[in-house]
Order: structure tokens, then sequence, then C-alpha cells
């Protein structure tokens, strides 16, 4: 018998020996995994975004397979419609969540906070926050590197050039929460979008003492809780010199975006009221003319 064939007699029956032990081990040690994982997987966004606060969409269709009630899991981006659907697949059934929306708080953009410095080094917040408070007054705003814009899948922020900090796009924005985490400042929070998209938010984040604030910034929130005395339903506390508005209390009054004095509060969606038209100005009646007179006889 020829060498080659030799070798490649050896090779298949060590070929076929190690497959047989691969498939002993196999059997032994498999995991059975329940098949509800892969439709509840099939039920979702597919975007492992993580904003559910997992690993990705398989992780959450494990998590929600094994846990009992669903208490804590929100697929954010899929909404409650995906969440009913994944409570009828299961026969379970899960509580509606009120839709949430990314909100920048902080109003300081280039006229409102100057810059008393400037920044030369890599294009990050994360990276410029690391290295130093920011090239404005104020240590708590918007560092307006984009790093939001950069976790963000959906293509629902983009930096404005003209004031230099991110815009939200409602339409888009799928409250998934990555945009937040992204942020080393923390000025990005994900609030209640609200009936109609209505919301009433503080658009400040800084929490240093009224005159320092407002020295860093023109419309920095100061502290003066007039909005908390203004506010019929105890739905603002100031807390470090800095107001804030549960969502839960607020009744949309809008009353304290009135008395804010320094407009560090803002409305959301609301309509535009139209101007009340302008009385009419009485027309001043024209002098009476004098008859031409006649003669006599004529």
């Amino acid at each position: 018998m020829s060498p080659i064939l030799i070798t490649i007699i050896a090779l298949t029956a060590v070929g076929v020996l190690i497959a047989a032990v691969l498939f002993l081990v196999a059997s032994k040690f498999k995991v059975e995994e329940d098949e509800r994982i892969d439709q509840v997987e099939a039920l979702l966004p597919g975007a492992n975004c993580g904003g559910c606060g997992n690993a990705g969409c398989r992780a959450f269709a494990c998590k929600v397979v094994e846990s009992e009630d669903m208490s804590g899991c929100f697929c954010p981006v899929g909404g409650d419609e995906t969440m009913q659907k994944i409570a009828s697949l299961l026969g379970r059934t899960v509580a509606a969540q009120t839709p949430k929306v990314a909100v920048v708080r902080c109003n300081g953009t280039c006229e409102n906070r100057p810059k008393t410095s400037h920044y030369d080094g890599v294009a990050s917040c994360r990276v410029k926050a690391s290295l130093y408070s920011g090239d404005t007054g104020c240590r708590y705003g918007c560092l307006g590197c984009g790093d939001c814009v950069a976790a963000c899948q959906f293509g629902a922020i983009s930096m404005n050039a003209e004031t230099g900090l991110p815009e939200v796009d409602e339409a888009k924005c799928t409250g998934c929460g990555m945009c937040a985490k992204a942020c080393p400042k923390n000025v990005i929070e994900l609030r209640r979008k609200g009936p109609r998209g209505l919301r009433v938010t503080v658009l400040c984040n800084n929490k240093d003492k009224g005159a320092v604030a407002r020295k860093a910034c023109s419309a920095a929130c100061i502290g003066c809780s007039k909005c908390v005395k203004v506010c019929p339903h105890e739905a603002i506390v100031v807390d470090s010199f800095l107001a804030y508005i549960d969502a839960d209390k607020c009744k949309l009054c809008t009353k304290c975006v009135d008395e804010c004095p320094t407009g560090a509060i803002h409305k959301f969606n609301f309509p535009v009221k139209k101007a009340a038209p302008k009385p009419a100005e009485p027309v001043a009646e024209a002098p009476a003319q004098d008859k031409p007179k006649t003669e006599e006889g004529a």
C-alpha cells in the first residue's frame, strides 16, 4: 500500500474520531433554548441601541421571556405597540408607558453664553470635559462637540451652527436615551412628550448661585423661585439654585414661562397665539362746505 493512501486513510480516521467526540460532547452539554426568544426577537425593531438597558435586542428578548411579569422591560424604540404584541405572544399583560423624548436642558447659545477661551483639541465632548470645564463661563452647559449626534442611530439630533447647540427632531426621536448617556455634562434628559407633545421645561443645568450663573449665561436659571411661587400646582422645586419642573404635576398653565426673569423656562409645541386685531380708527368727518350763494331773482 502506498504511503499516500495510508496518510489519507489515517487522516480520515482521525477526522471521523474527532467528529464523533465533538458530537458526543455537544449532545451531553447542549443547552435547550426557549423557542419564544426567537419569536420575541422577531417582534423587536432590531436597532440594538441599548436603550432598554440590555446589550441588544437578543439580550432583551431573553430577559422578557425569563421574567414573570415583564416589569422593568420596555423597548423605547418599539414603544407600547411592540410591548403589547410581545405580551400577547407570551400570554402576559404589560402596563402602558408614556412616550418620552430627549430634551437638551441648555439654552446657552453663542449669543447668551459668550466664549472665554478657545478649544483646539479633539472634537469630542467627553475628551473636552476631561481636560477642563469648557470654553465658556458656564461649567454645566453643553460643550458643543456633538457626541450626542454621533450616538443617535436614528438621525434625530443635529448641531445648529448658529446657536452651537444640538437640536432634537421629535418626529425621529425614539427616546432610546443613547444621547443622554453620551453627554458627559448630563445636559440631555429624557422627558415625557406630554399631551399632543406639549411640554414646559427649564432649559438650564447650571447649579451656581444666581449672580455667577447669570454672568456666565444671560439665559441661565438664577434660582429666584419666582416660578415656584406663581405655579398653582406645586410642580416646580428649586434645588442647588436650579429650578426643575415635575412633569407629573405640571398642568401646562405656562405661568412660570411668563414669570421667569431670564427666559430659562420654555414651552414646546404650544400653538402661537394670534395677535388681537387693532381697533379700527374712527374716520374723521369732513368739514361741512358752505353752499354757494345764488343771486336773487335769477
